[in-house]
């Protein structure tokens, strides 16, 4: 696979690991119009320098309850991913309304000061504005870091002080053409349609609940 124009600063020959804050990503994705195919985002990556992990950060309903994530998740685990997951916390407010926090910074930022020791650059897929101080750390012992969000929706979806600490940022945008994961067409009426063999995995990545309303939050 051709690498992408936007990383034209990855060097073939540098080592680097990819941070992915799941529910940022596909937040951010979604905003741009479109759902990330994961396969592809992977080989994108792996063609365009010494990957050594792709890890990928996601918190989940109880496994007592049906998460809508889960067909993702374990996709994901077998397909080259390292899988970082947590149950997500809830919090009632009455009124038949729930709130679940699943804040994964901490384990995000302990991970990426494990890896940097081992790699020449860090990619953080994610426009929270908490990683600045990690982006700070990781420059201080000498690593590179790219930061992948986009700030062509109105808001940006990337924290201003994120993107002026970061080395380098890359508009999710300009991946589209090599990440966007390609729907089937709709089919025709009347026509005898089976199982789509493009339907590997689910990224539904919003929590709902069909008995109370259910609100996720981060913080």
């Amino acid at each position: 696979m051709a690498r992408p124009s936007a990383f034209k600063h990855f060097h073939p020959d540098e080592r680097f690991a990819v941070f992915i804050d799941g529910a940022n990503l596909y937040q951010t994705a979604k905003a741009l119009g479109y759902d990330v195919d994961y396969r592809r985002l992977l080989e994108v990556f792996a063609s365009s320098g010494r990957l050594l992990r792709a890890y990928y950060y996601t918190a989940l309903l109880d496994e007592q309850e049906y998460s809508p994530i889960r067909p993702l998740v374990d996709w994901l685990d077998y397909n080259g991913y390292t899988m970082v997951t947590k149950p997500l916390k809830e919090f009632s407010q009455g009124a038949g309304r729930r709130k679940f926090k699943g804040n994964m910074d901490v384990e995000m930022t302990v991970d990426a000061m494990e890896v940097a020791s081992y790699v020449d650059h860090v990619v953080l897929m994610t426009g929270d504005g908490d990683f600045r101080r990690l982006i700070d750390a990781l420059q201080r012992r000498g690593v590179k870091v790219s930061v992948v969000s986009t700030i062509k929706t109105q808001p940006p979806m990337i924290a201003d002080e994120l993107r002026r600490q970061a080395d380098f940022f890359v508009e999710l945008a300009d991946l589209t053409d090599y990440i966007a994961r390609a729907h089937p067409p709709r089919p025709v009426a009347g026509a005898d349609v089976g199982e789509s063999e493009d339907e590997d995995y689910e990224d539904d990545e919003e929590y709902e609940d069909d008995e109370e309303e259910v609100e996720f939050i981060k913080d």
